[in-house]
């Protein structure tokens, strides 16, 4: 099964980082958080990727070309590698496909441009910035028994400052920076049918609006709920907790 990786946006709220290299190429222990992603995915035994490029696509082209074993095929905006590399702590040996999907193409359309490389097989995809310690084994099952079109996985993060409950004045609970309790985000890590595709027009399509929204209300989309690990790396601070807990031995996606 292919495993598809949105890696084209801007990425202006990690600005320090991201005028020089897309989010996707910004990285964790020297290594980018693109390739800490696919390693939790090759863990499990997924090792075919797409990654649907955009802002800065050459500098991602080029990361894969120099580090590659070998080039499998290459042509205009499309650029196909075998992929075998040994980092600290990351041993990888996948095929990478790396397809340009237009710099201002939205969420949706990446999605859809890759179609063509998925034909009408079943897929994962999730989001170029973000990292998990998802059990892609129980995601898949999960998405088998319930028998939709879609899957994600709902998580709860972590809230950037401590809780309080109150009592009129009275505290009456404490949590320093505890993770949300009463409610879910969409935390990527997707499984889709191919018939997603029915339900995204173009470039110009969002996947969490027009196309998720009509899942739900066909009663298409269902949630794996994920109460582990899951971070974000939005701004230079979730960057930095990244980084701390990779060097301190504590990554919990390895």
């Amino acid at each position: 099964m292919k495993v598809l990786i949105l890696a084209g946006g801007f990425g202006t709220r990690l600005s320090e980082y991201t005028h020089e290299v897309p989010k996707p190429m910004v990285p964790i222990g020297e290594i980018p958080i693109l390739v800490h992603i696919m390693s939790l995915y090759s863990k499990y035994g997924f090792n075919e990727f797409i990654v649907a490029t955009g802002y800065k696509s050459e500098i991602v082209n080029n990361y894969f070309k120099e580090k590659s074993s070998s080039i499998i095929e290459q042509r205009e905006n499309y650029l196909k590698v075998k992929f075998e590399n040994k980092y600290e702590k990351l041993q990888l040996s996948i095929t990478v496909t790396l397809l340009f999907t237009g710099e201002n193409t939205m969420t949706g359309g990446r999605v859809k441009r890759a179609q063509r490389y998925i034909n009408d097989e079943r897929f994962m995809m999730t989001y170029g910035d973000g990292i998990s310690n998802v059990n892609i084994s129980e995601l898949l099952k999960a998405h088998d028994q319930h028998g939709k079109i879609a899957t994600l996985s709902a998580v709860r993060p972590p809230v950037r400052f401590g809780e309080l409950e109150l009592d009129d004045d009275k505290v009456i609970s404490f949590a320093e920076k505890p993770r949300l309790q009463k409610g879910w985000i969409n935390g990527g890590f997707f499984v889709f049918e191919s018939s997603i595709f029915k339900h995204i027009e173009g470039d110009h399509i969002m996947l969490e609006r027009q196309p998720l929204e009509k899942l739900v209300e066909l009663g298409q989309l269902s949630a794996f709920k994920h109460n582990d690990f899951w971070q974000c790396m939005d701004t230079k601070r979730d960057k930095d907790k990244l980084e701390e807990l990779w060097s301190l031995n504590k990554a919990p996606w390895l």
